[in-house]
């Protein structure tokens, strides 16, 4: 065996813990769960390829963490932010009219499985996979969000981020500060709280199955928050208010039995996969739906309609 296949498979050994970790980062970082796999990727590469000038001043950790950083920003470059439609302007206020034509020309936020992720990732600082904070993120200029991903979620020192960065410390603290003000402005601080999975929610989360798939409207008014939010990516239009959600759900209801909706989870929150009865007796594909679970009820659906999502979370494309 060649001294450079040792070296490979010494690499391969101690690095391959890290790949969930940083898979989590390059997501929050992109917001997009297909290309952070590619810079993931692209990391390991540029790991290996400079593998021989690792002196161990830094953790290995904390080595791959900068290059995955340094990649990130340079995939950020040029690039338009991940929204989801809460994030391009207000509510819609015609629940009972058909959608719009879908907007292909936006890159939506991807949901994340927590299948794909360490568990400790998952329930990190300030629920910092959870789908608001993802969004949210993609509010900031690529730098402030390393920053803030860097400092908060990663706890690193401001003297480690402004080396990473080639700046100072003074100015790493500066833009955190700015970072977290824009937050502040773009999403409300129970949203970026996360709260431990338990029986309330996995009870929310029943709840809703069984809601859909009776077709019992009344049962799943009693879950809706009153300012309970609806948006469905690719469509822009979105819906606030339980009214409001409640006319759009009436207009688009749907029949008792032609509707199943097995459980996944992504983003540390709860997660179900719609599937809609055809012509054919099969059940398909219609939308992975995540759950913002906020005391006991529901304070946001978020629906995704990109159906080769649902291959992410090992969702069949039928169901019989």
């Amino acid at each position: 065996m060649s001294a450079t296949t040792v070296d490979r498979d010494e690499f391969v050994r101690l690095t391959d813990p890290y790949r969930r970790e940083l898979l989590a980062h390059c997501y929050r970082m992109l917001g997009s769960v297909d290309e952070a796999e590619d810079l993931v990727q692209e990391t390991y590469l540029r790991a290996w390829r400079s593998y021989d000038g690792y002196e161990g001043r830094a953790s290995l950790r904390t080595w791959l963490h900068r290059i995955a950083t340094n990649t990130c920003l340079t995939a950020l470059e040029g690039r338009a932010r991940r929204p989801l439609p809460s994030g391009l302007g207000g509510p819609s206020e015609a629940p009972e009219e058909p959608l719009r034509a879908p907007v292909t020309d936006v890159p939506w936020l991807q949901p994340l499985p927590d299948a794909l992720v360490d568990p400790a990732s998952v329930v990190a600082a300030r629920g910092s996979l959870r789908l608001a904070l993802v969004a949210a993120l993609q509010n900031l200029p690529a730098r402030q969000r390393a920053v803030l991903i860097l400092r908060e979620v990663l706890a690193w020192r401001a003297t480690e981020v402004a080396a990473l960065l080639g700046t100072s410390t003074a100015a790493v603290k500066s833009s955190l500060q700015r970072a977290r003000a824009r937050l502040d402005e773009v999403a409300p601080d129970e949203d970026l709280v996360e709260e431990p999975e338990g029986a309330a929610d996995r009870e929310v989360l029943d709840r809703y199955v069984a809601a859909f798939e009776n077709a019992d409207l009344d049962a799943l008014i009693d879950l809706l928050q009153d300012g309970v939010e609806l948006e469905m990516p690719p469509y822009a239009e979105w819906f606030t208010g339980k009214e409001d959600v409640l006319r759009f759900l009436r207009a688009h209801r749907h029949v008792k039995g032609t509707v199943r909706m097995p459980r996944t989870r992504a983003n540390g929150q709860p997660a179900v996969a719609m599937y809609v009865l055809g012509a054919d007796g099969l059940f398909h594909r219609h939308s992975l739906q995540v759950l913002t679970v906020r005391d006991g009820s529901l304070a946001r659906l978020t629906v995704f309609l990109d159906l080769d999502l649902m291959d992410r979370f090992g969702m069949p494309k039928e169901l019989s």
